[in-house]
Formats: structure tokens, sequence, C-alpha cells
């Protein structure tokens, strides 16, 4: 029980930095409206404030595994929460725009980072039969990020004429308790072993597991001698099989159209006659299902494993995402239709990519490159969170939401085939096992 619980405790810990990424990325809806009044901002200008931690986000994901492999998980994530803290109080004291930009793109590198460094860190520690799960709470965390700025703002909403300060401000408080408990926790056993400080990760290992701690440390040594340095290229072709994985999985996530739902929700049900309602229904209605099915997702992960939660994902994600189509091309929403149709597809998302990406990408890649091949998974995925985020206005009023959705339908026609004819299975193996059957040798 110890043991589990030491493990537990060090997710938990580290995923707390999915849960200041998800808070971060939506806090600023509660204050945007404000932001662009005290500022007069023009519609480019507004349109940049919001989109510059998206921005940072992506710079932050791209270099995330430099930090990771030269100073360690631990250190980076330290960092990580540094950069939460300075841009939380920052941007809630910012007296003009510039710095106000600033401090959010300080935000934007911690999302980023944490994207790759957090996922990466409870991989390493975590014992195959619980893995699943223990890098999905990071995913968890993310949504209940968003769950809790959402509900953050709407308690802040009448502090005063400055609350939208507040309710940057107040992502201070997780910021500092996640500094404070990363002291609690042990650097990344293989990352030691990586650096040959074989007594200390061996005692990491012996607080995971006693029994085992031996084997994995020789196992581990063995793996690695392998393999060349930390600094080996992540282009080298015995990587092929694994980069072409990861990639294609951050695309499939992105062009399920998963932000563009998320982000123009009020479009997306003003399109379908709802009017005034579409508020509730996309902070409420949509952010409750897909905490609800996250959670659902992650305790099951490691029972049913990754291909199968894949599978059911995807078929389901081509089913509501037709519907959806065929009822724009028709004109035919009946009232709550497509509303119920956008739950059904964001409990499908939720229950599969959302519970997946960060666990199978983290699994993937053999330990010399691990922090790099996370980084590339997160990095390709901010990118098409970016276009996709950016075209979806455009591509809706030219194409019509039918056919916007309908492609979104066909990209996961093309995602089952992936996971049927490409995606391993990777549940219930060691990370030096899985790595050996995806590496070309």
């Amino acid at each position: 029980m110890l043991v589990k619980n030491n493990v537990f405790f060090w997710s938990i810990v580290v995923a707390l930095g999915g849960f200041l990424f998800g808070f971060d990325t939506a806090v600023i809806s509660g204050a945007e409206k404000a932001i662009q009044q005290v500022w007069g901002l023009s519609a480019w200008e507004h349109g940049f404030t919001i989109s510059i931690a998206l921005i940072g986000t992506v710079i932050g994901a791209i270099f995330g595994s430099v930090p990771s492999d030269a100073l360690g998980r631990r250190t980076t994530l330290s960092w990580i929460a540094v950069l939460y803290l300075v841009s939380a109080l920052g941007a809630a004291l910012s007296p003009a725009w510039v710095p106000f930009m600033m401090f959010r793109f300080l935000g934007g590198l911690g999302v980023g980072a944490s994207s790759v460094t957090a996922p990466l860190y409870i991989s390493e520690v975590s014992p195959p039969a619980s893995r699943g799960r223990m890098v999905g709470m990071f995913q968890f965390n993310v949504v209940f990020g968003i769950l809790a700025s959402y509900l953050s703002n709407y308690l802040l909403r009448d502090i005063g004429p400055d609350a939208w300060r507040w309710m940057l401000g107040v992502q201070a408080v997780p910021a500092i308790a996640f500094f404070l408990l990363l002291f609690r926790i042990p650097e990344s056993p293989r990352w030691l072993l990586r650096r040959q400080r074989v007594d200390e990760a061996r005692a990491v290992f012996e607080r995971i597991d006693p029994a085992t701690a031996a084997e994995n440390v020789q196992t581990i040594l063995v793996s690695n001698a392998a393999e060349q340095g930390p600094g080996e290229s992540l282009w080298a072709p015995q990587y092929r099989r694994p980069v072409v994985l990861a990639i294609l999985f951050a695309m499939f996530n992105q062009l399920a159209g998963i932000n563009a739902i998320i982000y123009y929700a009020p479009r997306v049900f003003e399109m379908t006659g709802l009017g005034q309602g579409a508020a509730l229904l996309s902070s409420a209605g949509v952010g409750m299902v897909n905490f609800i099915f996250t959670l659902l997702g992650v305790n099951i992960i490691d029972r049913f494993g990754r291909r199968k939660l894949m599978l059911v994902g995807s078929v389901g994600l081509i089913v509501t995402l037709a519907l959806v189509a065929r009822a724009f091309y028709l004109q035919q929403f009946g009232g709550l239709l497509v509303p119920l149709l956008l739950f059904g597809y964001i409990a499908f998302f939720a229950f599969s990519q959302g519970a997946v990406i960060w666990v199978f990408i983290s699994e993937i890649f053999p330990s010399a490159v691990r922090a790099k091949g996370q980084a590339l998974g997160s990095s390709t995925h901010w990118v098409m969170a970016v276009i996709i985020t950016f075209t979806f206005p455009y591509f809706t009023e030219k194409l019509g939401g039918g056919n916007s959705f309908a492609f979104f339908a066909a990209m996961m026609v093309l995602q089952l085939l992936y996971v049927l004819k490409m995606m391993p299975e990777t549940k219930g193996t060691t990370l030096e096992a899985a790595d050996k059957a995806l590496v070309l040798h």
C-alpha cells in the first residue's frame, strides 16, 4: 500500500501542472471583455491578446524537452511552477497592455512545457499496471482546471471594477502550492540512470517497489547501453515508427475538431438558432460532459487498453460528427438536437483521445529520446490547435457548418484506420518492453 501511495502522491503532485494548464488556458474567457475595454483594444489587438498565451504554448511545447533533459524532470517542473506564478501575478497587476501580453506569454510557455514534462515524469515513475491511470490524471486535471476557472470567474465576477485582475491573479494560489509540493517528490529514476546516478535511481525505485527495484535498474541500464547518449537525434532511422505514431496521433487529436467545438460552441449553437442559451450550454454542459467522461476514460484505460478506447471513441466521433453535418446540410436542428449530438461528441472524445493522448505518446519512445518525443507530440498537438482554432470561423462562414463537420468526420474515419492498422497496444508493458517492440534495431 505504501508503494502505491508513493507513486499516487507523486503523480497527483505532478498532475497539478495539468490543473494549472487547464486553468491558465480557460481563465481568460472571463476577463477578455474587461481587458478590451480597459485598454481600448482594436479587434485585431484583442484577438492577439487572447491568442498570445497559445503562441507561448506552442513554443513551450517545442522546446520543453531541452530543460527536461538537461536539468531533470523535477527541476523543470519547478521552473514551470514559477512561470505560472509570475504569469498570474504579473497579468493581474499589469499597468498596461504590453506587459500584460508578456506575462500571458510566459504563462503559455508554462502550459506548453507542462504538456511535455508532466506526462513524461509520471510515465517514468508509474508501474506498468497503473501507468495509464496515473498519466491520465494529467488530462483529468486539465479538464478539472478548465471547470475550476469557469467557477472561479463566476464567483469573482462581482467583486469590483477590477474583477478581471482577481480572476487572473487567483491562479497564484495553486501555482504556489504546486511549487512547494514539488519538493516532496524525487527526480525521475529513469532520468537519473541516463546520468549514471545509479544509487539515487535505485533509492527511488526502492520507494516505488522494493521487490522489483534491482531488476528495474538492471533492465534500464541494459536498455540504455543499447542506445546512444541523451543527445541522440530523434530523427534517427530507428525511431521512425514512434515518430510517425506520435505525429499522427497528435494531428488526429485536433482534426477531430475539439478546439473548434470548445472555443466556438456559442457560435455553433447560435447557427442552430439557440441564441442566448449558447453560453450556458457551452461552459456548463460541454465542460461537465468533458469532465465526467475524461474521469471515466482515465479509470478504465489500464483495464481495457489504449486501442479499445480509441476504437470505441473513433466510431462514436464519426457517428456524432456525421449526424451534426447532416443536421446542417438539411437545416434540421429540432431544438436541442445539435447540442445533444455535440455533448455526445465531447463524451466520445474525452473518453478516448482526451484520456489516451498523453499516456500513449509518453510510452512509445525509448529513454534516450523520450523527452524529445514527448515534445514532438505535444508541439504537433498545439500547432494543429492553432491552425484549427484560427481557421474554423473562416471555413464555417465560407463552406458552411455541414462541410466543416463533414471534414472532421472524414478525419475520424482516417483515425479509425490508423488505430486499426498502425496503433500498438501498450497496456501493461514496461516502458522498455514497449520501446523495444517499436524501435528498429
